[in-house]
């Protein structure tokens, strides 16, 4: 099979393509530029967005590499997605395998530790047509259904099973894992373990934009762990395609999605924000009087009806240039529009500098805020409580201009 090895943003040496390859890779990551070679018919020089995993099609593996290393943005991601924080060696796999062999194996591991202690069990209510009574009688639907029969009986009962949700995200997540092409067969093996010890489990199918929680407690916590990776495995992942004879399937993540939502978390835990609808992405309202200009920003911190703050979070490759003037005025159209003081932008470190803008004609104020994520999810954890007191001032600048008002 033909290896190309891509890193997040950075161009690469000429490749070859098939007509159908472009094309495939051109759907798949729409954020990929493939640059002509001059003077060369069907090679290219391709230079990553901020979509990063693998992608396979015919004999051709690409692999996306991101700018942090893999442990760091599993371990951002898995924070992200249930606020948990992995162990440091979750993660601690050879360089050269691929982010979907990486999951896999962590997946495989985190299983084996969470199962060691037997599958979890919990109850389940089910309703059937039974011959005999078990639990408890549906009389208005006996009377509905079966009027004067006497069975089968509608009944409603609680049955101990371990047909429940935590297990089912687990063999979601590693069945759709199963379905890549992974380089590792160590991790083919893994997962088809763990999908054994889950026959019994029924198999369900959850879209990326609807994956279930589970609460933990003292009876299940040793779930924790694998079941972050499973919703993190579900939550981004895996794609698949079909252009005629030609199949591409692959296991892809979203940097942008990824940053956005870790920012909203880390800060949201950093600020001791415990709803979450006080503090994230919503709607505001319109920038003009008729709604017709409708804005969603990422960070609006709402305390009870009054907005206090506003930002936005932005993963971008800006090495070099300037914040784009759309940022700017996407987030003073927020500002204006909550009559709020000002806001905040937060890029990842390296792609912006930290710098205040005030606006010429008004009091208004517009501030740049770079995040490093690199290193540690501790040492990330940090940096966004030093971002917490950021928010905090410009929070405080939003209620004092309340009072005024």
């Amino acid at each position: 099979m033909r290896r190309i090895d891509l890193r997040e943003y950075v161009k690469s040496a000429p490749h070859y393509l098939a007509v159908e390859e472009r094309d495939i890779l051109k759907e798949a990551l729409p954020s990929l530029t493939l640059e002509p070679v001059a003077g060369v018919s069907g090679e290219y020089h391709l230079t990553p967005g901020s979509v990063v995993g693998a992608l396979e099609t015919g004999d051709l593996s690409v692999l996306i590499r991101p700018k942090i290393e893999i442990p760091q943005l599993l371990s951002l991601a898995c924070y992200a997605m249930s606020g948990f924080r992995p162990r440091a060696e979750s993660f601690d796999f050879p360089e050269e395998y691929a982010l979907p062999d990486v999951l896999a194996l962590a997946l495989s591991s985190a299983a084996a530790r969470a199962f060691s202690r037997g599958l979890l069990h919990g109850y389940r209510t089910r309703e059937e047509s039974l011959h005999t009574v078990r639990g408890r009688i549906m009389f208005d639907e006996q009377i509905r259904r079966r009027f004067g029969i006497p069975v089968p009986v509608e009944v409603r009962y609680d049955e101990f099973t371990d047909d429940i949700l935590a297990n089912r995200l687990v063999k979601a997540a590693a069945i759709r894992l199963g379905r890549q092409q992974l380089r590792s067969a160590k991790a083919r093996g893994e997962l088809g373990r763990i999908a054994g010890m889950l026959d019994n489990v029924s198999l369900v199918s959850y879209p990326p934009t609807v994956v279930p929680n589970v609460r933990l407690d003292r009876l299940n916590s040793h779930y924790g762990e694998v079941i972050a990776l499973s919703r993190l495995i579900l939550r981004h992942g895996a794609y698949e395609s079909d252009r005629g004879a030609t199949r591409a399937s692959g296991f892809l993540m979203d940097m942008n999605v990824v940053f956005q939502e870790f920012v909203t978390v880390a800060l949201r835990e950093a600020l001791g924000i415990r709803d979450a609808r006080a503090f994230g992405e919503r709607n505001i309202p319109t920038l003009d009087d008729s709604g017709h200009v409708h804005l969603r920003p990422d960070l609006v911190w709402h305390e009870g009806r009054r907005c206090v703050f506003v930002g936005d979070a932005k993963y971008k490759n800006l090495t070099g240039r300037a914040v784009p003037n759309s940022d700017m005025y996407q987030l003073l159209a927020y500002a204006t529009a909550l009559d709020l003081p000002g806001g905040l932008l937060i890029y990842a470190k390296d792609e912006a500098e930290a710098r205040t803008y005030r606006i010429r004609g008004t009091s208004m104020t517009l501030d740049v805020a770079a995040l490093d994520i690199s290193g540690t999810l501790e040492g990330a954890l940090e940096r966004v409580e030093q971002l917490a007191c950021k928010v905090l001032m410009l929070r405080e600048s939003g209620v004092a201009k309340r009072r005024v008002a």
